[in-house]
């Protein structure tokens, strides 16, 4: 028997899993990967994500049957065309998240799709189902790249699935068969998962954030904005970011106000960024990073994830 939930089955998925809309590394190519493998793949568009650089992901995505967008809630009212974009592109999934502005909602439902958004406890929960969201990602603390610290993902789970009716997918943490099994058996009708694929070859990952995401352990992770703060990047203070430690991150972190006034700080982390030193510059990465141990095909690790997941389930049922 496959692996499959109601949601999942419902949606036309053989898998339920989708990629998480990583900035700057869930383009086309991995979303075309992953629906390829079955579940449903999303083009990510981060905090400098343009109309253009969502075309051009669109243009990687080729001919994949489905697709869903991922966007950033404040970047979209900084620019409109953006969502405009996303929308006329008939995304089977529209996903906006970190913002408290919901009206986006009922734009995708005019435009016959799907929405999506990340919470993170249980008045989140209710706020977006109030609004209209279909599906709703609990995003727990483990997980890598931007969100608000509240729960663990287990916890944050519970909390969700008591307080909405909706489909709720699980985020954070999710990198190996045991946790995926444990969040489907949790009652979550799929995963989101974001760090287990940053390392695929399908994704926009540079080659030096590949090999630190593979040389790393799961305790070399820490949650800060001393990259939003040192980039002049617009991101609430409630959304700090987990990122692998490095020596930007150990000289700055706790030091945010002395970081945005330093001209030559911030000067050298955007050359970091542009070489792709990964001693500067910034690698986001959840804490079930140390399950990556190479790189290999987004079909493999979620052939991997499913079968395991799915023995395991057969094994506590």
């Amino acid at each position: 028997m496959p692996l499959r939930t109601s949601w999942s089955q419902g949606a036309g998925l053989r898998v339920p899993i989708l990629n998480a809309p990583m900035g700057g590394v869930a383009g086309g190519r991995l979303a075309a990967a992953v629906t390829a493998a079955g579940g449903l793949g999303m083009i990510g568009m981060g905090s400098t994500a343009t109309a253009a650089s969502l075309a051009t992901e669109l243009a990687a995505l080729g001919t994949a049957p489905r697709f869903g967008i991922g966007l950033v809630d404040w970047v979209i009212r900084d620019q409109p065309d953006l969502l405009e974009a996303a929308l006329a592109a008939g995304p089977t999934l529209l996903s906006v998240s970190f913002g408290v502005n919901l009206s986006w909602v009922q734009r995708a439902h005019g435009a016959g799709i799907a929405a999506a958004t990340q919470v993170y406890d249980a008045e989140t929960a209710r706020r977006a189902r109030d609004a209209g969201v279909d599906v709703l990602v609990a995003r727990g603390a483990e997980g890598g790249g931007h969100g608000a610290i509240r729960l663990a993902t287990l916890p944050l789970l519970d909390a969700v699935l008591e307080v909405v009716e909706v489909p709720v997918l699980a985020a954070g943490g999710i990198a190996g068969p045991r946790s995926l099994a444990a969040v489907l058996a949790a009652g979550a009708a799929g995963a989101w998962l974001g760090t287990v694929l940053s390392a695929c070859p399908e994704a926009l990952t540079g080659e030096g954030a590949r090999r630190a995401l593979i040389a790393a352990t799961g305790t070399d992770t820490i949650t800060t904005r001393v990259f939003d703060v040192g980039q002049r990047l617009d991101w609430p203070a409630w959304f700090p970011s987990r990122v692998l430690r490095n020596d930007f991150t150990g000289r700055w972190a706790g030091h945010e106000d002395a970081l945005a006034a330093d001209r030559d700080a911030r000067s050298e982390l955007a050359a970091a960024i542009a070489d792709g030193d990964q001693r500067l510059a910034p690698v986001d990465a959840g804490q079930s990073v140390g399950m990556l141990t190479d790189s290999r095909p987004v079909a493999v690790v979620i052939d991997e994830l499913c079968s395991g997941a799915q023995r395991l389930l057969a094994r506590w049922a």
